[in-house]
């Protein structure tokens, strides 16, 4: 049965019957088999001409794989099941480089008694209360966001906000982490601002905050962009969806938008092989996007949990259709019988295994009993979107084996494969490993033997030089494309240290999300390179006052068939793992994205780690600027951690002499861990008015962002330890891990330091707050007007992309708004509340013949695309 919007064309041509009862009565029974249908590759056909010449090294599978193909079917596969194995078995979608390092996410797990979902799910799901949990997941868009940038970005927020949907929540937030070539570079400016636009447009017009990410820019990106997305949802505890086709005789259901020849070969091929010049050719790979159609699914999807219809559910991302029916299938350990004529498409001429491998957007799988299949068409039908009865539930064999997949197509069987052989089956290599050959060297040559500034001229000006480089420049050019605030729940949003949502409005109940990474940390030692890319992230929420819970990770490499290149993703693995037990947090899902590299020139390893914290009242949130104080009235400054020599690696080494060597900074986890404990518990009882971890750029660049935030000054004393010669600098500039830079109110003093010492975390006074002074000023070395800081750190990524001259940075949220306290959020259940504005720029018009085009000649136009 099919579900359209118009009910004059709800019953297509061999629609199933409208008032079917019964899976044998709504499903087709199977006709007759022509074993050599003109122009079909059929199971019968591939029987009898085992030596036919296949293009199988052409889909990306080596000899032995293809002859394993062989040996499990019996004979040779068939076009459409060779496009299937050759998507499964593909590095994207099976990690088979991957998976013998990532076992330890398991085997060295802390125990959480907060885990309702991990690794193998759609995305994690952690609860954080008796009521509710949260689901959270980052994964990469990196090769299709190269080739066509807005619509490789704008769809990799629409897939991940499925993954997040097929959870049983209701997405609720957005991040980006981005990383970009040289900021100069001709291409980064064709790339940037599409990506922006595209995460931007598709989010907007969902109606989801923006609430955090990244923006770096290194050489070693270029050519080769990461694209990362990581999307938040909310969940009942006791709404969690599962991903099986479970229960003989049910009916499988395709909902959402039609099936088209866009992403075919899309991101389960382009993300498993390096670029080269034929890259820019693969255009019509890459999906395109209909946000709008999203959110119909999105509302429908909802209301199908709510009214318990939906025995299974699987989205459709990379590898389509054929991941979603072998994955739910091989789950529950059944079979499956489809008929692919029954799937909606766009182009009628589409052929068997084009249709199993289209990576069309904004559709998903579910699996209903047949008694409830008319109450899912129902609701499909109120949310306008298309719902297709394609097949049913197959039990195992009668011997207890699995079941089997088996597809028609138009009366042929064009599919016959154990779906285990798909999913669980692939190829798992241990591939040769290898330190690289100028690791070395690249140590040897430490950045701190570089010349360093000494003067207080000199000091002044790297301030000001630094705060306008790209990396650590203002982002508000690309910020201000996003919507922060919508739906009226958001905390905290960029630039704040982490993004902080409020999930329960009874209770104010909140969660807060960092992501973080850092490739030349990495690239030094990728171990303690992914152990600084979660202390950071760590800390980042522990800055907000939360208390941190678990672990998303995406791990960006280069080719896992270069030894060098899979000795950095172990060692990586090993220091997230080893990272995540001794800070007793799990990771709860992931992605692996290998192939990062532009011909033999990989990207550096960047791990970049999403850390999720708990709020039990967002009233306690506390910001990273420096709070606005009555005359005569200021904070005190507290530096929280050890300052050491360690400057390897660091964003002033890399401007300043574009240098990268020596050793990366350590990092203690345990006394991470102690710090965040700190910052939670002075959090809850009012101590701190403002928190800012350092990290990029040192304490330097988190005094200029404190002051800028508010616009309030700040009077620096430099440390008698670091008062001769260059070490005001290293004071300054120092990217040593685990500190905090904290103000706390008049009258809180003892009684924070006491709390201090109760946790053991260093501390030391180094000013004030200076409301009234509109400077910041390091005693004895430089005062620099916040009007001078401001125009240098704001102008330059207006000045490189474009925009309005010297944008204002983000402000932080009034007292009064939304995100500051109180806003009475939308009533989750309200549609209208939920639609993007009509401002919201989109991404691309829906298809001609999508249930979403009204063919309205007064309907705003679409921008052209970037």
């Amino acid at each position: 049965m099919t579900t359209h919007p118009d009910p004059a064309l709800r019953e297509a041509p061999g629609a199933f019957p409208a008032d079917s009862a019964g899976t044998a009565a709504v499903l087709p029974q199977p006709g007759p088999v022509d074993d050599w249908a003109p122009g079909v590759d059929t199971v019968p056909r591939a029987t009898d001409t085992p030596d036919e010449l296949q293009p199988y090294a052409e889909l990306g599978l080596r000899d032995d794989e293809y002859d394993r193909i062989r040996h499990i079917l019996g004979r040779r596969p068939t076009q459409a099941e060779l496009a299937m194995y050759s998507i499964m078995w593909s590095e994207h979608c099976s990690y088979k480089s991957s998976k013998v390092h990532l076992r330890q996410f398991a085997e060295k797990a802390p125990q959480s008694d907060r885990m309702l979902a991990g690794i193998g799910e759609n995305a994690g799901v952690v609860r954080v209360s008796d009521e509710l949990a949260v689901t959270f997941k980052v994964e990469s868009h990196n090769h299709p966001s190269f080739v066509e940038p807005y619509q490789g970005a704008a769809t990799g927020v629409g897939g991940i906000v499925r993954d997040i949907l097929a959870m049983g929540a209701r997405p609720v937030a957005v991040m980006d982490p981005l990383r970009f070539g040289a900021a100069d570079h001709p291409d980064t400016a064709r790339v940037l601002p599409g990506v922006v636009a595209g995460v931007g447009g598709y989010g907007n017009c969902l109606g989801l905050p923006n609430i955090g990410g990244e923006v770096v820019f290194d050489p070693c990106y270029q050519g080769n962009p990461l694209v990362n997305a990581l999307c938040l949802g909310v969940l009942p505890v006791d709404r969690l969806q599962k991903k099986e086709a479970a229960g003989p005789g049910n009916v499988v259901v395709l909902m959402g938008a039609k099936t088209g020849r866009d992403g075919i070969g899309g991101v389960s091929v382009l993300a498993s092989a390096t670029f080269d010049d034929e890259s820019q050719q693969r255009r019509p790979s890459v999906q395109v996007g209909d946000p709008f159609m999203e959110k119909l699914l999105i509302e429908a999807c909802l209301e199908l949990y709510d009214a318990e219809l939906v025995v299974g559910i699987q989205d459709l991302g990379g590898a389509g259709l054929t991941c979603a029916l072998t994955e739910t299938a091989a789950a529950a350990g059944t079979g499956m019988r489809v008929w692919l004529e029954r799937v909606p498409l766009r182009e009628p001429s589409m052929e068997p295994h084009e249709i199993l491998a289209s990576e069309s957007q904004e559709r998903m799988l579910l699996v209903v009993a047949p008694e409830k299949l008319e109450a899912v068409l129902k609701i499909a039908e109120k949310w306008g979107v298309w719902a297709t009865a394609i097949g049913e539930v197959t039990p195992p064999t009668a011997d207890g084996q699995p079941g089997r997949l088996v597809i028609t197509w138009r009366d042929q069987l064009v599919v016959d494969v154990p779906p285990g052989s798909l999913v669980d089956d692939g190829p798992v290599y241990a591939r040769p490993m290898r330190e690289p050959a100028d690791l070395i060297l690249l140590q040897a040559d430490r950045a701190e033997t570089l010349p360093r500034p000494s003067t207080p001229e000199a000091l002044r000006e790297t301030v000001l030089r630094m705060i306008a480089s790209p990396n650590l420049a203002d982002k508000t050019w690309v910020t201000e494309q996003y919507d922060r605030y919508v739906l009226g729940n958001t905390v905290l949003a960029q630039p704040e240290d982490a993004g902080v949502i409020r999930i329960d409005e009874r209770t104010g109940l909140g969660v807060a999300l960092s992501v973080d990474g850092n490739g030349r940390y990495a690239r030094l030692d990728p171990y303690q390179g992914a152990k600084l890319a979660l202390a950071e992230a760590y800390r980042n929420v522990a800055a907000t006052g939360a208390k941190p819970i678990a672990v998303t990770d995406c791990l960006n490499f280069g080719s896992p068939e270069d030894p060098g290149v899979m000795w950095q993703f172990a060692e990586a693995v090993r220091g997230l793992a080893d990272g995540c037990l001794e800070l007793g947090i799990p990771v709860t899902g992931g992605n692996v994205s290998f192939y990062n590299q532009t011909g033999a020139a990989a990207i550096h390893p960047t791990p970049v780690v999403g850390v999720l914290g708990v709020l039990d009242n967002v009233a306690d949130r506390v910001p990273m600027g420096f709070i606005p104080r009555p005359a005569g009235d200021h904070d005190q400054l507290f530096l929280l951690g050890e300052t050491h020599v360690e400057l390897s690696g660091s964003e002033w080494a890399w401007v300043t002499h574009e240098h990268l060597g020596g050793i990366p900074p350590q990092v203690d986890l345990a006394r991470e861990r102690q710090l965040g404990e700190l910052l939670a518990a002075a959090a809850r009882v009012g101590h701190l008015s403002s928190a800012h971890d350092l990290s990029d750029g040192g304490l330097a660049q988190s005094l200029v962002e404190s002051c800028l935030r508010r616009g309030v000054g700040a009077r620096v004393a430099v440390p008698e330890q670091f008062a001769n010669g260059s070490m005001p600098f290293v004071f300054l500039f120092s990217e040593s891990a685990g500190r905090v830079l904290v103000s706390v109110p008049r009258g809180h003093e003892k009684a924070f330091t006491a709390l201090c010492a109760e946790h053991g975390v260093p501390w030391e006074v180094i000013g004030v707050t200076d409301p009234a002074g509109g400077a910041l000023e390091v005693q004895g070395q430089f005062r620099i007007g916040l009007d001078e800081l401001r125009g240098a750190h704001t102008a330059t990524l207006p000045r490189l992309f474009g925009g309005a001259e010297g944008a204002q940075p983000a402000e932080a949220a009034p007292e009064d708004s939304p995100a500051a306290e109180a806003a009475e959020a939308a009533p989750e259940g309200s549609p209208a509340a939920e639609t993007a504005p009509e401002s919201s720029p989109t991404a691309e018009t829906a298809p001609e013949d999508s249930p979403t085009d009204s063919g309205d000649p007064d309907q705003a136009p679409v921008p052209d695309q970037p």
